[in-house]
């Protein structure tokens, strides 16, 4: 290879990235909304035991594929395969998880640009311009394509400056912003009529419903796919850590704070879900179900701002400005994953490759924009419903049946020699070929 490819510089910086990379609209917008559709504290208690229970494993077996091959996601793969069907497998599973990555990030950054203007908006009111606020949050051609091609401006702006200058430098800004904003507004919508209601139907569970088989499936969903399970890009990122470090630790930390911010975003979003009930606004129907559904955010919350006077646009910009960081934090590294494939693979230049790659995918995304009332439900199912799910499930087929068991645990420990002693290695070999495969099945055929 003839380019450099460059690393993570310190421990934080890649938990930053990669929790930033996991922590997207999935967390701040998808998590509260499954939660108020799936009984509440029921589906809370389910996704946290499913996540660290069969996501974490999922999430471990892409980074050690990465950080043991030191290359893209097909490249990490192939160094594996001992044979050429399975290199030819292993091609196929980490180009697919590139594709699926481009194809999310294609219909991500629409809505990502939907947030941004809904951010300018109360700033747009404040200064009196209220033609312009109005158009801010309309939905219209130019309004898409505009901000659409600004969200994907920062995102080639970040990725052209490779990883350390790039991603890491960025995701170290980024999340400390979006935690710090999401614990203040938690803070203010607790001091709200009805925001009481919002936390015992949010931290109070019904037990009984726990095994209810269309929560456990929905929770199980949420938890593979908040932590970017599926689209190669912990492969990549897991390529990026120097070989002393502890994978189990890491992991096992960026998986904490991707489900911390989860449901730190359901303590903000279900409680104003009931503030904004108690000033009148509809938000289940007569039998419970959600009336918004995906479009809560853009919805009921806009309506609880405005009810909220003065003050509420402040809180509305606060608000749109942490659901764009999110947003921008996982893009970066969707976008990471073509990107970092054909530097490596075609030896070109980072910043050709992010531009070209990118200016591609936006055109795409234009191209979504342009037949919406279709196309970008078609996307988002190929990708998410079906893309993720596949990758996932052959990401674990390929570390358990695939890969030597003693070169795992060679890998595994590099960063902790002991490991073979401990509950990890007891359990996760197993998990990995027999329960995380069966488990995303199990989803994937939920999904048809």
């Amino acid at each position: 290879m003839g380019v450099s490819r460059g690393g993570f510089s310190s421990r934080f910086g890649f938990i930053m990235a990669a929790a930033g990379s996991a922590v997207g609209l999935g967390n701040i917008w998808g998590f509260p909304t499954q939660t108020a559709s799936n009984g509440g504290a029921a589906f809370v208690l389910v996704y946290l035991v499913l996540a660290f229970c069969l996501a974490y494993p999922a999430f471990m077996a892409e980074l050690l594929i990465g950080r043991y091959g030191q290359a893209n996601a097909v490249s990490s793969m192939q160094k594996i395969a001992r044979s050429t069907w399975q290199k030819r497998f292993g091609f196929v599973v980490g180009f697919g998880g590139i594709i699926c990555a481009a194809l999310i990030l294609s219909f991500y950054s629409i809505i990502a640009g939907w947030m941004m203007s809904y951010a300018i908006e109360p700033l747009a009111r404040l200064g009196g311009f209220t033609g312009a606020a109005d158009w801010l949050i309309n939905h219209s051609l130019t309004r898409n394509i505009l901000f659409t091609a600004l969200f994907m401006g920062l995102t080639i702006f970040i990725i052209r400056r490779g990883v350390e200058e790039g991603i890491e430098k960025w995701s170290k800004r980024l999340m400390p912003m979006l935690i710090g904003l999401l614990i203040l507004l938690i803070i203010y919508v607790f001091t709200l009529d009805g925001a009481r209601e919002g936390f015992n139907a949010y931290l109070n569970p019904d037990i009984s419903r726990v095994f209810e088989p269309d929560l456990l499936i929905s929770a199980l969903g949420q938890a593979f796919f908040s932590l970017s399970l599926g689209t190669s890009v912990m492969i990549i990122y897991g390529s990026y850590i120097a070989k002393k470090e502890n994978l189990v630790t890491l992991g096992a930390q960026v998986t904490l704070i991707d489900v911390s911010i989860a449901f730190l975003a359901g303590l903000l979003i279900i409680p104003a879900m009931y503030v904004a009930q108690a000033q009148g606004v509809a938000i289940f129907a007569e039998d419970g179900s959600l009336i918004s559904g995906s479009n809560l955010v853009f919805t009921v919350l806009p309506a609880l701002f405005s009810g909220m006077g003065y003050v509420g646009l402040f809180v509305a910009f606060g608000f749109f400005v942490l659901m764009s960081i999110a947003a921008l934090t996982s893009s970066i590294s969707m976008l990471e994953g073509p990107v970092s494939f054909v530097v490596e693979r075609h030896d070109t230049p980072r910043e050709k490759a992010t531009t070209f790659i990118g200016l591609g995918i936006l055109v795409l995304s234009i191209l979504i924009v342009v037949n919406l009332d279709w196309m970008l439900d078609f996307v988002a199912t190929l990708s998410t419903q079906y893309g993720q799910p596949i990758i996932a499930m052959l990401c674990c087929v390929f570390a358990g049946w695939i890969w030597h068991r003693s070169d795992i645990l060679s890998e595994i420990k590099q960063g902790n020699e002991y490991v073979e002693y401990g509950l990890f290695w007891k359990i996760w070999p197993w998990y990995t070929k027999f329960v995380c495969p069966t488990a995303i099945g199990l989803v994937f055929w939920h999904s048809l």
